[in-house]
């Protein structure tokens, strides 16, 4: 992993972003109202960062459904709590740290994991505890390719880190193609453009380890093989990295810390609607008005606000939300989002069902599975309860891509002592071929989970967060100099 001044640029992260003001020398009134709707850690980091950058007179009203946190959920299992969310954080996740350490939140390190990728027949590579004995396994069966693909992988990480400066320093994007070309230029674009297949490819990765390794590590991540596009396929090959971490008592603590702080006024329902509606200021200019419709259980409400930040999934196979009486259709993503089953059993593996036959306990922690291996799991890995501790016997999260009945259960557990099973809409179906939509939906429209089109994780969720309220801010101000500007050469700051 490339080091970047670990804590000299997260504290250079964080003294820039605050040195943003709030106000503005526009002699346009600051809006009085703004919706969020979504209480995720989308919509959560949107009112951290509204409230950052509008101040505090500005009521910000957060619409959630359901539970605080969305996607990043959590269920019990023999006493203990486990994420079966969002689990892991990266190290380089700058903008996740500023907010733990702004909610006097603690880390929780994760263990290491042990790797065993089974293709249907065969373990054909098991990690070791030992360092060396690893690399001579990777150097005799594919050469010198993980060191090419770690390579590869720090040239784009390097790039990607310095959205962290642009964001800093107030810039802001209307579409992630034209953040990521401001990044990294072209071939940056082309990572969403083009599958992770045919990227290692060109970079010279055999079709051996792209199957054997980069194929399940984005099975377990994401649920599918190597055609995703190569942003995706980054994002998951930086899962694998050492120093992972999560939110000691859970990732949910996040969002309700920010909400809290950020002193927002949450309502419980459900958004149906936004209708966009004219109306006179007192000097006579026109001026639009959001109109956000939900219900919540029999009866039926509305709120009208200057700005309105969407912080949910939207896409046209399922719409949620309609949009109504605007001058042209609304925007969003053509295709639709994944359908997630993780199961929790505290139970001994049968790890003879993976054709393992070493003397002594089965010993790795994570298994993933080739593309060609007919298996009804996309993986498995050992899950820690979020509050420490450990069960006398191990917990394991399956990932499948349907509902593990008890025949396939017995097939993975001769025994177990519970089972919890969990299913909900994690993220796009990726494809070369998506469109990312664009952040900006309306004058004063905008949705964040446009960036899960090309990749989803906390962290982009809250550069989405970060992003969107500084695109909010400038053009209600006519700052638009800090829109889909390059960082003028004079103040680049080299990390």
């Amino acid at each position: 992993m490339v080091k970047f001044g670990g804590l000299n640029l997260f504290f250079l992260v964080v003294w820039l972003g605050r040195a943003v003001t709030e106000t503005s020398n526009s002699d346009t009134p600051p809006p009085e109202k703004i919706a969020v709707i979504g209480a995720g850690i989308g919509g959560a980091s949107a009112a951290h960062f509204l409230r950052q950058y509008f101040g505090r007179s500005v009521q910000i009203d957060v619409y959630e459904s359901a539970t605080v946190g969305g996607r990043l959920a959590k269920t019990s299992i023999s006493g203990q709590e486990h994420e079966i969310g969002g689990a892991t954080i990266h190290p380089l996740s700058l903008h996740i740290k500023e907010f733990v350490q702004l909610l006097g939140l603690k880390e929780r390190k994760h263990p290491n994991n042990l790797l065993a990728v089974y293709d249907g027949e065969q373990l054909v590579f098991e990690e070791s505890e030992w360092f060396i004995v690893n690399f001579i396994k990777l150097l005799w069966r594919y050469g010198f390719d993980f060191l090419r693909v770690k390579m590869w992988l720090e040239n784009y990480q390097h790039s990607f880190m310095r959205i962290y400066q642009y964001q800093a320093m107030g810039y802001s994007f209307s579409t992630m193609e034209k953040m990521l070309q401001v990044l990294g230029g072209d071939k940056f674009v082309r990572l969403t453009k083009r599958s992770i297949d045919e990227a290692l490819q060109e970079a010279g990765i055999s079709q051996r380890f792209i199957d054997e390794m980069v194929g399940p590590i984005i099975r377990l991540t994401y649920g599918e093989g190597v055609h995703v596009n190569a942003f995706i396929g980054m994002t998951s090959l930086s899962e694998t990295e050492s120093d992972l971490w999560s939110v000691e008592d859970g990732n949910q603590l996040i969002c309700s810390g920010l909400l809290y702080s950020a002193k927002v006024n949450l309502i419980k329902g459900k958004v149906t609607s936004v209708e966009a509606k004219k109306r006179l200021r007192r000097n006579g200019d026109e001026v639009t008005i959001y109109e956000v419709n939900y219900v919540d259980g029999p009866s039926t409400s509305y709120g009208a606000y200057d700005i309105v930040i969407v912080a949910v999934p939207l896409h046209s196979s399922d719409p949620e939300i309609h949009f109504r009486a605007f001058s042209q259709p609304i925007d969003v993503a053509r295709g639709r989002y994944q359908e997630k089953f993780v199961t929790l059993v505290e139970g001994h593996l049968n790890a003879s069902f993976f054709s393992y036959h070493g003397a002594g306990p089965f010993r790795p922690t994570t298994i993933g599975t080739t593309v060609h291996s007919g298996n009804f799991i996309l993986g498995a890995s050992v899950s820690t309860p979020i509050a420490g501790g450990a069960s006398p016997t191990r917990v394991w999260k399956v990932l499948s891509p349907e509902p593990l009945g008890e025949k396939r259960l017995r097939q993975l557990f001769p025994s177990w002592a519970a089972v919890r099973q969990a299913q909900w809409l994690a993220h796009p179906r990726y494809s070369p071929d998506d469109r990312v939509p664009p952040f900006i939906l309306h004058d004063q429209l905008y949705h964040l989970n446009a960036i899960e089109w090309a990749a989803s994780t906390l962290e982009m969720m809250a550069i989405a967060a970060k992003n969107g309220a500084l695109l909010a801010h400038h053009r209600w101000f006519g700052q638009l100099d800090k829109v889909d500007q390059n960082v003028p050469q004079q103040v680049k700051v080299e990390l």
